[in-house]
C-alpha cells in the first residue's frame, strides 16, 4: 500500500475559551453550526474520550519498559494509535461535501498495520479457555477500558452511519482497534509475567460455597 501524505494542521489556539458554545451548539470543520449533542459529535467526541484513555496506558507501559524493554514497542504503538485517532476525529468532524484530498483520516493502510500487530503479538500467546476479567494488572485493566471505549465508539459510528454519510473504514478501523486492544491487553500481561484472570461462573455469590452469609 502507498504511503498518504496528509495536510499539517492549520490552526492557532491563542486562548481556549471563546464562549461560542455557550447556547449548547459547536462547529464542524466545515463551519456549520450543530448541536453538541448531535450524533456527528458524540461520535467524534467519544473517539477524542478514547484517545485521552489510550495516552493514560501509554504513560502506564512506558513507566513499566523501564524495568520490561520489551513493553517499549506497545508504547511505541499506543503513541501512533493516538496520531491515528486523532485523524479519525479530524475526519468525523468534516462533513462529506467539505472534505479535502490530503486531509487526515484513517485508511486501509492503518486498519492492515493493526492485523499485522495482532497477528505478530497473538502469536507468543496461549490459547483462552474462557474470557478474561479485566485487571490482572493495572495496564490490563486500562487497556481493557480503552477496548470499551472504543466498542462504544464504533457502536456510536454504526448509529451515525445509518443517518449520516461517513467512510465505512471508520467503523472498520474501530472494530479492528478494539481487537487490538484485547490482544495488546493479553501481550502486555504476558510479557511482564502477570497472570490473566479468567472469567469462572461459580464464583459467583450464588456458586460459591462457605460463603459468610
Amino acid at each position: 500500500m502507498s504511503e498518504q501524505t496528509f495536510d499539517q494542521p492549520r490552526i492557532a489556539i491563542n486562548r481556549v475559551y471563546t464562549r461560542q458554545g455557550d447556547q449548547g451548539e459547536t462547529a464542524l470543520s466545515g463551519g456549520q453550526r450543530i448541536p453538541k449533542d448531535a450524533p456527528r459529535i458524540e461520535a467524534y467526541g467519544t473517539v477524542d474520550e478514547l484517545n485521552s484513555f489510550v495516552g493514560v496506558a501509554r504513560a502506564t507501559v512506558t513507566e513499566l519498559a523501564v524495568a520490561e524493554p520489551r513493553l517499549a514497542v506497545l508504547a511505541a504503538i499506543l503513541l501512533r494509535v493516538q496520531h491515528e485517532l486523532f485523524n479519525l476525529g479530524s475526519f468525523l468532524a468534516t462533513l462529506p461535501e467539505d472534505f479535502r484530498a490530503n486531509q487526515a483520516r484513517v485508511t486501509e493502510v492503518e486498519v492492515a498495520q493493526l492485523e499485522a500487530e495482532m497477528d505478530l503479538m497473538n502469536q507468543d500467546l496461549p490459547p483462552l479457555r474462557s474470557f478474561v476479567l479485566p485487571g490482572g494488572s493495572r495496564l490490563n485493566g486500562e487497556l481493557h477500558v480503552c477496548r470499551t471505549v472504543c466498542r462504544r465508539a464504533e457502536r456510536i459510528a454504526v448509529a451515525l452511519a445509518r443517518g449520516e454519510s461517513i467512510a465505512p473504514v471508520v467503523v472498520r478501523y474501530l472494530n479492528r482497534l478494539s481487537d487490538a486492544l484485547f490482544v495488546w491487553s493479553r501481550w502486555a500481561s504476558h510479557v511482564a509475567g502477570t497472570p490473566e484472570t479468567l472469567w469462572e461462573p461459580n464464583q459467583a455469590a450464588s456458586g460459591r460455597s462457605g460463603t459468610l452469609m
